[in-house]
C-alpha cells in the first residue's frame, strides 16, 4: 500500500482534493472554529485558533512523508475555494486497512460535496494506493456524516458501542463503523 501525493490532484470535476498547504491555513481555522465541526470532532481544540491549523497543516506534512496517511483539502472546482477535508489514516498496512475521516466547512454544508469527495477518495485508495478496505467510523448521532457514508456506497456493519468519550458533551460515543471494499458497488 503507497500513500504518495497523488499528481494531478483528484478530482471528478465538481470537487478536487489536494494535499493541505500553509496558504490553507486561515480556511482551516475559520472551518474548524464552527461549532458544529467541534461538536463531532471533540478533539479539536475550542476555540480553534491559526496557529492549531499551522500544526495540522505539519503533521499532515509529516504524515504523508512517513506514509502514515493522505489528507487532503476539499476544493469546490467551480470557485476554487476549501470547502472541508478529508483523510485516510493507516490502520494496518499489512492487511491494506485504512480508515477515513472528513468535515465539512459551514457554508459548504448540503450541497453533496462531502460525498463526491468520499467517493473519490475511496477510489484513489482502493485502486491506485492499494487498499483492501477503507472504513469509517462515524457517532450514531451524527446524521450527516451517517448519510454522507451511505450516499458514497459504504456498507453500514454495526455499532461499536461506548468506543469513545466525548468530553465537551460529558458522553460516551457509540460509533456506527462503514465499509467500502475493491469489489463493493460493481
Amino acid at each position: 500500500m503507497e500513500l504518495l501525493p497523488p499528481n494531478p490532484p483528484l478530482s471528478d470535476g465538481i470537487v478536487s482534493l489536494r494535499p493541505w498547504t500553509l496558504d490553507d491555513v486561515p480556511a482551516i481555522t475559520a472551518a474548524c472554529d464552527d461549532v458544529e465541526i467541534a461538536r463531532w470532532i471533540h478533539q479539536l481544540p475550542s476555540p480553534y485558533r491559526e496557529s492549531d491549523a499551522r500544526e495540522y497543516v505539519l503533521s499532515t506534512e509529516v504524515a504523508w512523508h512517513d506514509r502514515l496517511g493522505a489528507f487532503f483539502a476539499v476544493v469546490d472546482c467551480s470557485s476554487g475555494g476549501v470547502v472541508g477535508s478529508i483523510a485516510v489514516h493507516v490502520l494496518d498496512r499489512e492487511l491494506g486497512s485504512l480508515e477515513v475521516g472528513y468535515w465539512t466547512a459551514a457554508p459548504a454544508r448540503g450541497r453533496g460535496l462531502t460525498t463526491r469527495a468520499l467517493r473519490v477518495l475511496s477510489a484513489w485508495a482502493l485502486r491506485e494506493a492499494g487498499a483492501e478496505r477503507v472504513q469509517l467510523r462515524a457517532d450514531v448521532r451524527n446524521t450527516a456524516s451517517l448519510r454522507v457514508a451511505e450516499k458514497a456506497g459504504f456498507t453500514r456493519e454495526g455499532i461499536l458501542r461506548a468506543s469513545g468519550f466525548n468530553t465537551r458533551e460529558g458522553r460516551r460515543i457509540d460509533y456506527a463503523v462503514f465499509s467500502l471494499l475493491p469489489g463493493d458497488g460493481k
